[in-house]
């Protein structure tokens, strides 16, 4: 039976523009946020997250599937999956909540993906 390629498998993680977008989501928003860059930035950060999950899933593949260390770490993706499909939301304070929560949702992918990637 064959199997659809998934896009993801080829897809090398640049960790330093990750970090480099998260770092600038996170220092975004002293003043009044601008939508426009929080938008962009938002898209940013969603691309990202979308490369990184398949890893850390397949990762919980490989531990005891009734364990409570598998059952965090599915729980912790599906909801940073949940909030990248959340959008900006109706203002200014609901868009800079967002950027934020997803650059920290995207640190702690990427340092999981860079812990596994080394051992």
């Amino acid at each position: 039976m064959d199997r659809p390629p998934d896009a993801t498998l080829d897809v090398r993680i640049d960790a330093e523009t990750i970090s480099a977008t998260t770092s600038l989501a996170l220092r975004t928003g002293s003043g009044r946020p601008d939508l426009d860059e929080l938008g962009a930035l938002e898209e940013m950060l969603r691309g990202h997250i979308a490369l990184l999950p398949p890893g850390a899933r397949e990762s919980a593949r490989g531990l005891w599937h009734s364990s409570i260390e598998t059952h965090r770490l599915t729980a912790r993706l599906d909801g940073i999956e949940r909030q990248a499909r959340q959008g900006l939301g109706p203002g200014p304070l609901s868009a800079h909540v967002q950027v934020h929560q997803l650059a920290r949702d995207c640190q702690w992918l990427l340092a999981r993906h860079t812990a596994e990637a080394r051992s």
